[in-house]
């Protein structure tokens, strides 16, 4: 009897533990079961040492040669990209069958799309920064001139030092419309589903993707600020920023959650 009273004991303090754990914003305890690599082809664009395009599909703009990104990005073949729902994943990648390859993994973000890239079911376009940086030390340029490599992937977990997550709003934005940009999720690093929430209203509103990392709403009424959003991961954690968006939000703004 003894036994079975500390053995209750001991399974009341793991399910607690279990339970906190799942607080985490965006956990990627399931993303992170299969934490082996795979392999990948991978490409480079874009200007010497830049991100590749200016943001890209993703709609992120210049932020992408800023830190947390600093240029370490990527386009992604289908797989990756996911119709816009890849925007914002972290992988690791790393090179070791080329001579110049320092088998090191670096970590990029996808945010961008190459919709060519399917000779391989997963694929990276990296920026010239990110593919020279699987190099060994002085040997950027002689890894870039193979044009095209076989490299091994896995996703990671989002930790983007100094930022939280960002609405940017689309200028095109009026009281009857609403879209914007969202960006530094931590965690998952991809939003797959939002929701906003008006005023002092109890009711969730879906809201559906524009393109890339762009989420907008349409309204047949008013849409009265301020706006909570509740963006959902990979993982199926959600996160609500209450009241991000204030009551005199402009179109073009960006707002942080706190």
């Amino acid at each position: 009897m003894v036994y079975f009273i500390i053995y209750l004991v001991i399974l009341s303090v793991f399910s607690v533990s279990c339970s906190s754990s799942n607080l985490k914003l965006f956990n990627l305890s399931k993303l992170e079961s299969d934490n082996r690599w795979s392999p990948a082809g991978a490409t480079w664009y874009g200007p010497p040492n830049g991100a590749g395009s200016n943001g890209g599909a993703c709609g992120y703009g210049s932020t992408v040669e800023q830190p947390p990104f600093s240029s370490f990005v990527s386009a992604g073949g289908p797989s990756l990209f996911k119709s816009g729902k890849g925007c914002g994943a972290c992988y690791e990648v790393k090179c070791t069958a080329n001579k110049a390859c320092s088998g090191k993994p670096i970590r990029v973000v996808i945010t961008d799309e190459c919709p060519g890239c399917v000779k391989e079911s997963t694929h990276f376009d990296l920026s010239v920064t990110a593919f020279g940086a699987m190099a060994v030390s002085g040997k950027s340029n002689q890894l870039r001139a193979a044009g095209e490599l076989k490299i091994q992937y896995k996703r990671a977990e989002c930790h983007h030092r100094g930022k939280t997550l960002t609405f940017r709003v689309d200028p095109g934005s009026n009281p009857f419309y609403f879209a914007a940009v969202i960006q530094y999720a931590q965690g998952d690093g991809n939003i797959v589903a939002v929701q906003l929430k008006q005023g002092n209203s109890g009711v969730w509103t879906d809201m559906k993707q524009s393109w890339g990392a762009m989420w907008k709403l349409n309204s047949r009424s008013r849409l009265n600020a301020p706006f909570s959003l509740k963006v959902t991961g990979d993982s199926g954690k959600s996160v609500v920023a209450g009241n991000v968006i204030p009551a005199g939000w402009r179109p073009g703004g960006t707002y942080r959650s706190g």
